[in-house]
């Protein structure tokens, strides 16, 4: 089915964030004298916002405060090193060209803080994606509707004629939240057996297929 409007997942999805969210994540469990994750590890905590991300890799039981030190240390590393490894995906840019000339509109949607994400999209997608939006104190995070609300209000677009396409359960459940229909990714950071159990209905395994679907 054709669509006017693509809103995509960043992480997992358009992006391979995964080995800069590992690197830092070990960067503040080294610095706090915790023992480090593996990246598989980093993998399947990634997904809901760095808050959770940074609770499941402290050690269980670790105190309120501890996580929001850590945190704060994740991000303060991260905004530092979050370009140090990040790459589209193969096929990632010339499906975003073959959507753009065909006048989509496009949008990402992250749990990664909003500045990270701006930041990231400019810099890998620049005018093809013109809105990005993450995690602000004002939109409560995936699998609320509310970024992809956001995001389709910044674009002058409906719902009607909109798709959401993302790579995890989060996103499974945040297209049902916003009243869209998603079209799950098996490149990202879930396998298709999870997305597939998850709820997930149409499963693309390439860039080039997603664009076929979306034209």
């Amino acid at each position: 089915m054709a669509y006017d409007t693509i809103l995509f997942d960043m992480d997992g999805t358009v992006l391979d964030t995964l080995r800069d969210l590992w690197a830092s994540t070990n960067a503040v469990l080294r610095e706090l004298g915790h023992p480090a994750r593996t990246l598989d590890e980093i993998r399947s905590y990634v997904g809901n916002g760095a808050a959770n991300q940074i609770r499941c890799a402290m050690p269980a039981g670790s105190s309120d405060a501890a996580l929001a030190d850590a945190l704060a240390r994740y991000q303060a590393h991260y905004a530092a090193h979050c370009r140090d490894h990040t790459r589209p995906y193969d096929g990632i840019a010339p499906m975003l060209d073959r959507l753009s000339a065909a006048g989509k509109r496009l949008a990402v949607v992250s749990n990664k803080p909003d500045r990270a994400v701006k930041l990231l999209s400019a810099e890998h997608f620049g005018s093809l994606i013109p809105v990005a939006i993450g995690e602000t104190p004002d939109l409560r995070r995936k699998p609320a509707p509310d970024t992809v609300l956001a995001a389709l209000d910044a674009l002058g677009a409906s719902k009607a004629g909109a798709v959401y396409v993302g790579d995890s359960e989060v996103d499974v459940a945040t297209a049902a939240n916003a009243g869209l229909p998603l079209i799950a990714v098996s490149w990202g950071f879930r396998t298709r057996e999870q997305l597939t159990e998850a709820g997930a209905r149409v499963i693309v395994d390439t860039p080039a297929e997603l664009a076929e679907l979306c034209l």
